[in-house]
Formats: structure tokens, C-alpha cells, sequence
């Protein structure tokens, strides 16, 4: 692939996107370098699901033997009573090619820094960028990105707090959904599945992402605000005390909870611009998702690629708005789907126990029609 010869792009921004970013665009031929704020390439401790989609594009970036190495099967999804325990159902994720699989962040990080440095990019850390300079045409280029050569393409996959969504669509004021999210390692085993447990107002994801070491996550509804962001340290008693009333597994499980970070969750629209002149948003700098359909990652993983072959195959200015125009209206609907789940995961009341008796006997009667209801997500292809 060599559409991007003579291309010199700047990535800011050295998390999944970026660094996905990045190895797609030296895979087409571009000279890239990355900029990234933190003294080394890493995540806060947590897990991921990849999902098939997303799971695509990275086997056509040629990282499949490493995935393969370091990333845990899925057997299942399995939806539960977080109040009983019992399972409402078992969607079989096994059929699947690519397979579904679970990984520590910071591994995939590491696969992906890695692949990148295999492929000649450039990663320069401790690099705090600011946006200060504007060219002649209104492109935004960051101040530290004018050493060296001028950039062709700048690619910000900078986050939640993107300065370059902030030039390119002003800045915003998102609203707090009213959930808070906690999430955490703890020790012990788990099955090669993802476990759903719902309760009224709340819900807990768990599944392992190496041998014995599982990852949570857990989401509460409340009218406390709680500050954006993954890296905010929370009393683990504080998560225990929202799910005391939760069944006897759970209440295990969090009993051996010793960190937890803590963040709140808030709505941002997904963004009206997502390029200017040759600059261009990916991942959470573009649509930051909520974490109800394991897809932000996923998501910005699709942007890289996606990004990369529209500008190796119609030249960047072009192949930024083919870009924008054809991932905007997936990521919008991903995000709608995700919006939906938090809803169906926290019902109450009557509701909830007719969801839960519906889902059991969907399970018995048709247990493919969740996954086929998932079909528009996890069997879209970007690399076709």
C-alpha cells in the first residue's frame, strides 16, 4: 500500500486511534510521527472488547498473530439479574470471523506502539501540543508540530478533551447523563465471557483480559456529579456500597476490589466538522460514545483505517470529507445504540421484570436474534 508516498503526517494523540491512525497511514506509504502528552504509552488499568468489526481492521494492519498472543476469546455474552444472579439468557459470540476477544489496554497499546515502530513512525512522548497557530487558510496546525517537515495531513486523536474539535467546531459544554462509571482489575478467574449484571439504576460488566485477572466496569445513575475523565481515584468502598444489594457473585467479585477509578458520564454530540483543509478528528475527538455497547475503541479503530485508504486512494483534502461522510452516519447510530442500552440495562419496577422474562424466553426460543439485531455493527466491514 503505497498511496500515501511522499505524505508527511502528524498524529496527536497516542492511544488506540492514534496510534491505529498512524500504522494505517505509514501502511500507505505516509512518513508519520506521533505526539503524545504522557511519558510513556500506556492506559490506566482496564480491559476492552474487540469486537469482529473492529477486529477487521486490525488483522488487515497485519496484527493478528499479536492479538492472537495476547488477547483472551469470547465464548458469550451473558445478560444477568444482577439482584439473583441468574442468567436471563446466552448470546454465543463463537460462530463469529474474526472472533470477539478481550485485552488489556495497555497491551493493545503496546502491540500497536510497537507495529508503528516496525513501520518507521516516529513516537515522541512527554510532548504537551497546543493549538496556537493558524495557516493562511484557517487550518489549526499545533505550535510543537512545526519543527521538522510541514505536515500534509494532522490528525487529532486527542480525546474527550480535543483541542482540535475545539478549533475546528468551538468548544461545547456536554451535559452529565447523570450516571458515574467505576472501573477496575481485581484477581481471579472468569469465563471467556462478558457478564451483563442489571439492577434498577445500575448495571456491572465484568469479563477477564488475561489468566486470572478480570476487568469491571460498573455504571450508577445518580444526580451526584462526578468530573470526566478515566484517571479519578475512588474509596472502593464507595462502588460496593451502590451495588450492596446485588447478589451474592457480585458482592464477591467487588469484595476484592482494592483500586477503582471513578468518572462521570457525559453526552457530547458528535461533532459537525470533522476536518478542515487537511486537519481531521478520529475516535472520542470526533464522537465520544458511552461505554453501553463496548464500541468506543471499536469505533476509532474503523475511523483509523477508514481515514488512511480515503486519503491514499483521492489525495487527503478529498479523502478527509469521503471520511467524514462515511463514518459520520455509522458512529451516529453506534452511539444511539449505546444510548438505548443504558436505558434497557437500568429498568425497574414492572418493566424490568417483563424485559427480563421476555429475554429469557427470546433465549430458549430464538438465541440468534440478539446477535442478528447486531448484525449492522458487528459484521460491517471497513477493509471490503
Amino acid at each position: 500500500m503505497t498511496g500515501l508516498n511522499g505524505c508527511h503526517a502528524d498524529v496527536v494523540g497516542g492511544g488506540i486511534g492514534g496510534l491505529t491512525t498512524a500504522l494505517a497511514l505509514a501502511r500507505q506509504g505516509a512518513s508519520v510521527r506521533v505526539f503524545e502528552q504522557a511519558r510513556e504509552f500506556a492506559e490506566v488499568g482496564a480491559g476492552i472488547q474487540i469486537t469482529p468489526n473492529a477486529m477487521r481492521a486490525l488483522e488487515a494492519l497485519g496484527l493478528r498473530d499479536a492479538l492472537d498472543e495476547r488477547a483472551v476469546l469470547s465464548d458469550a455474552v451473558v445478560p444477568k439479574d444482577g439482584m439473583t444472579g441468574r442468567s436471563l439468557a446466552r448470546l454465543d459470540l463463537r460462530a463469529y470471523n474474526p472472533r470477539y476477544c478481550f485485552i488489556h489496554r495497555a497491551h493493545l497499546i503496546d502491540l500497536l506502539a510497537e507495529a508503528c515502530r516496525k513501520d518507521g513512525v516516529a513516537l515522541t512522548l512527554n510532548s504537551a501540543v497546543t493549538v496556537t497557530v493558524t495557516t493562511s487558510n484557517g487550518q489549526p496546525v499545533p505550535d510543537l508540530l512545526q519543527d521538522g517537515p510541514a505536515a500534509d495531513l494532522v490528525v487529532f486523536a486527542d480525546g474527550l478533551r480535543s483541542q482540535g474539535r475545539a478549533v475546528l467546531n468551538g468548544a461545547g459544554d456536554p451535559p452529565f447523563t447523570g450516571q458515574v462509571a467505576w472501573r477496575a482489575l481485581v484477581q481471579g478467574d472468569h469465563p471467556p465471557e462478558a457478564h451483563i449484571h442489571m439492577l434498577p439504576g445500575r448495571h456491572l460488566v465484568t469479563y477477564p483480559v488475561a489468566d486470572g485477572v478480570t476487568n469491571l466496569v460498573a455504571v450508577q445513575e445518580r444526580s451526584g456529579w462526578a468530573a470526566e475523565g478515566w484517571s479519578h481515584a475512588d474509596d472502593p468502598d464507595n462502588l460496593r456500597a451502590a451495588f450492596r444489594d446485588a447478589g451474592r457473585d457480585v458482592r464477591a467479585l467487588l469484595d476484592r476490589v482494592e483500586d477503582v477509578n471513578l468518572w462521570g458520564l457525559f453526552r457530547h454530540p458528535v461533532a459537525a466538522y470533522w476536518f478542515k483543509g487537511g486537519t481531521a478528528l478520529v475516535g472520542d475527538a470526533a464522537h465520544p460514545t458511552l461505554p453501553f455497547l463496548a464500541q468506543g475503541a471499536n469505533l476509532a479503530i474503523e475511523d483509523a483505517y477508514v481515514l488512511a485508504r480515503c486519503c491514499a486512494e483521492d489525495g487527503v483534502k478529498r479523502g478527509l470529507a469521503r471520511y467524514q461522510d462515511m463514518r459520520r452516519p455509522r458512529v451516529s447510530r453506534a452511539i444511539e445504540a449505546a444510548n438505548a442500552n443504558a436505558r434497557n440495562y437500568h429498568l425497574g419496577g414492572p418493566r424490568r421484570w417483563i424485559a427480563h422474562r421476555g429475554l429469557n424466553a427470546l433465549g430458549l426460543i430464538a438465541p440468534g436474534a440478539f446477535l442478528n439485531r447486531l448484525g449492522w455493527l458487528y459484521d460491517h466491514d471497513v477493509t471490503a
